[in-house]
């Protein structure tokens, strides 16, 4: 071989090994179903939730994934199907798995969340972005099922938290109609019960009167009672609830689904680079960040994190390592987030919120865990029978 051939050929190993080679191309496909049924008419102007709440969140996800992704060779795509009926979901969902989809956001009721996990084979993984139901993560638990969405003990207990630490002791619970309001109430009185409360008064609401019209009458009598710290409200969709501030017999603070709200997200939480997610939504959507687009924002995140780390789209693969020590989700409420490893919850701090302010963020100091602090937010595991991780 001559001088030059040599060269050349030393010139051309040289340029192959400082060449990196190119990832192999992992296409990552996520289906997205979402089911409200319609609340019926509501008594008071609250203004509504959007039709695309959760929907505008996981396509920030899957922007966000792919701004990572596009560096490793890795693709996301999302289907997504809003129905206008639970029929419509169920055939929504068994249309994509027959396409291949195996990792799933739903944003659904309950009973809709079950009989999909119902169908659903031992390759498919699904992540809970709607459904705050305690059934869900204390007995009817499914071990494909994971949950971005908090759960109203969880919501609950970082309200009762704060409640506590004020040494506002005795409260009055109101308590609206419909079954998520009874699921929310249930769910606080668990709380007060936990952490020491005492509730004076537990009052349901059976009133149908226009409260536009009654509600400097009605409200002062139906909260008549000899001394309580606080008004708590169970109103889910806004039915009365708006109403209660400002109009109850003692001049008290009013929280819980409306007032001083805990929550899983609100257009207020701006600490620790949340400024950046919120303006990104923002321009995105051009509405704000709501708690149903943070959860399903967060799940799709969780799945990249994990595909990044394992370079694989394998729904087993991600589930064993959400659960592994090697994950944690960085999502802009201060501290990173795992996943409860016996019934699939994804811990993280609740923000409470008033409409246009950021009061406090529970889990807090002297509420003490053996492991996390941020077990002392819903069930814990010895509260919990399901065991979905060994």
């Amino acid at each position: 071989m001559s001088v030059l051939s040599r060269t050349t050929a030393t010139s051309l190993i040289a340029l192959v090994a400082a060449t990196p080679l190119k990832a192999e191309s992992l296409d990552v496909q996520i289906g997205y179903l979402q089911w409200v049924p319609d609340q019926g008419p509501v008594l008071s102007n609250v203004i509504p939730e959007p039709e695309d709440a959760g929907l505008r969140g996981a396509e920030l996800a899957i922007n966000d994934n792919s701004t990572t992704g596009r560096f490793l060779g890795q693709t996301y795509s999302m289907q997504s199907n809003v129905a206008d009926s639970e029929e419509a979901a169920i055939a929504a969902f068994d249309a994509m798995r027959e396409n291949g989809l195996e990792l799933f956001v739903v944003n659904a009721p309950a009973s809709t969340l079950k009989t999909l996990t119902e169908k659903a084979g031992d390759n498919t993984l699904i992540f809970n972005a709607g459904a705050k139901d305690d059934a869900l993560r204390t007995g009817q638990c499914h071990v494909n099922l994971l949950h971005t969405m908090p759960s109203y003990s969880m919501l609950t207990d970082a309200l009762v938290q704060w409640l506590n630490q004020r040494r506002w002791d005795e409260v009055f619970l109101i308590t609206g109609p419909t079954d998520a309001d009874k699921g929310w109430a249930d769910a606080f009185r668990r709380s007060a019960k936990r952490f020491g409360l005492e509730i004076v008064e537990d009052k349901p609401w059976t009133f149908d009167a226009d409260l536009r019209r009654t509600a400097s009458k009605e409200l002062p009598l139906f909260t008549q009672a000899s001394d309580y710290d606080a008004v708590v409200v169970a109103d889910v969709r806004g039915d009365f609830g708006e109403y209660v501030p400002f109009n109850t017999w003692l001049p008290r603070p009013v929280m819980g689904t409306q007032g001083m709200s805990p929550v899983t997200w609100h257009r207020v939480v701006e600490s620790w680079g949340a400024a950046q997610l919120q303006n990104r939504f923002r321009e995105l959507a051009d509405r704000n960040m709501n708690s149903e687009d943070y959860a399903a924002w967060a799940a799709i995140r969780a799945i990249g994190t994990a595909v990044t780390d394992l370079n694989s789209a394998k729904p087993g693969e991600i589930r064993n390592f959400l659960f592994s020590d090697k994950f944690q989700l960085a999502a802009f409420k201060g501290r990173k987030l795992t996943f409860r490893d016996w019934n699939g919850q994804l811990r993280q701090p609740i923000p409470l919120v008033h409409p246009r302010g950021l009061v406090a963020r529970a889990p807090f100091e002297g509420f003490l865990h053996p492991n996390t602090e941020m077990d002392t937010l819903g069930f814990d595991r010895p509260e919990s029978e399901c065991r979905i991780n060994g």
